[in-house]
């Protein structure tokens, strides 16, 4: 730090103003090119780093954004937020802004708020959107900039996403096309957002082909393990083509139960996943799973988030890359 230069020292070196250093570095303000260039040159030289909270206070910026974390996430959730959290380091850090990360539980928050109304960051990345979504709804409120990840309801809310709808219905399809149409879909909460989005996929892979899925072999909000238990029980016994699981979360427990039953993946019951982490990865099974590419869905977000932040205009997303993954539970 002893050895960093300061605008001043660029200015005097140069015999120009301050003014025209700021101006240099900034790109904003009437400068020659060349004048602009020899700025440019000699702070490029010199290894100069503009004091960011000097820069933040004269543009009335944090340099900081809000990563908002769902408090209730389980430790298969974390593969997929760890990775979106590095993609959108990797782009905040050339901008020279730094991440805060703030846990929401539900209803409750007092934490995500406490950042807005203490201005410490100018702007916010939802890693998790909702049917009834208090967060979304505040931000908006706020008027600070933000962007979700996941499916809205709310149009007027800038999203991106991974296309989980066309992923999920391509599976379904791929499985229904083998011959395996009578499908059982295992998933959770319907608060989320992606519980409806990959039902939806779901459902229209069959409305497609002109049929309808069967509604009793359907199962959400399954939190309790005794009664997902009875679930893959009822479904072997009735001798079931398969069952999809919405996360890798459910598919773990859905091999966890097999094992105790004596219930043979594939033999007994075929097994696919609407979402691949490490824990299916090493599951005594490989599983048919969806894979994503989360790190980059997190540099979009962030990316987006800055165009927003700098009063540009920016549309929500869809990405489309991700994979069907076939391996040995649906064979």
């Amino acid at each position: 730090m002893a050895n960093q230069i300061t605008i001043e020292d660029v200015a005097n070196a140069l015999g120009v103003s301050k003014t025209t250093v700021s101006r240099a570095i900034s790109g904003k303000g009437r400068i020659g090119e060349k004048t602009k260039a020899k700025v440019l040159e000699y702070i490029e030289k010199n290894n100069y780093k503009p004091n960011v909270v000097a820069k933040g206070l004269a543009q009335r910026r944090t340099f900081s954004i809000a990563v908002v974390w769902p408090g209730d996430f389980l430790v298969v959730d974390l593969p997929f937020f760890q990775r979106c959290l590095v993609g959108m380091s990797e782009v905040t850090s050339g901008y020279g802004y730094d991440i805060v990360v703030s846990m929401v539980m539900g209803d409750e928050i007092s934490n995500l708020k406490r950042v807005i109304e203490n201005r410490k960051v100018d702007g916010v990345i939802l890693t998790r959107t909702l049917i009834d979504d208090k967060p979304a709804e505040y931000l908006q409120k706020s008027g600070v900039p933000f962007v979700a990840i996941g499916a809205s309801l709310d149009e007027s809310i800038i999203t991106v996403d991974n296309n989980n709808y066309e992923a999920c219905m391509e599976l379904t399809s791929i499985l229904i096309g083998k011959g395996h149409s009578k499908l059982a879909l295992l998933g959770g909460s319907q608060n989320h957002m992606i519980t409806k989005t990959r039902y939806n996929g779901f459902t229209d892979a069959y409305r497609r082909i002109g049929k309808e899925p069967d509604e009793s072999l359907i199962f959400l909000n399954l939190s309790n393990e005794r009664r997902l238990a009875d679930i893959v029980k009822q479904l072997a016994h009735k001798k079931v083509d398969g069952v999809i699981c919405m996360d890798d979360q459910l598919a773990g427990e859905v091999i966890s139960v097999c094992r105790a039953e004596r219930i043979k993946i594939p033999e007994d019951l075929r097994l696919a996943s609407f979402y691949n982490s490490s824990i299916l990865e090493n599951a005594s099974v490989p599983v048919t799973s969806l894979n994503f590419d989360d790190r980059n869905l997190g540099a979009v977000a962030a990316r987006m988030l800055l165009s927003l932040i700098d009063g540009e205009a920016v549309e929500s997303q869809k990405l489309n890359n991700y994979e069907v993954i076939m391996k040995e539970s649906t064979k």
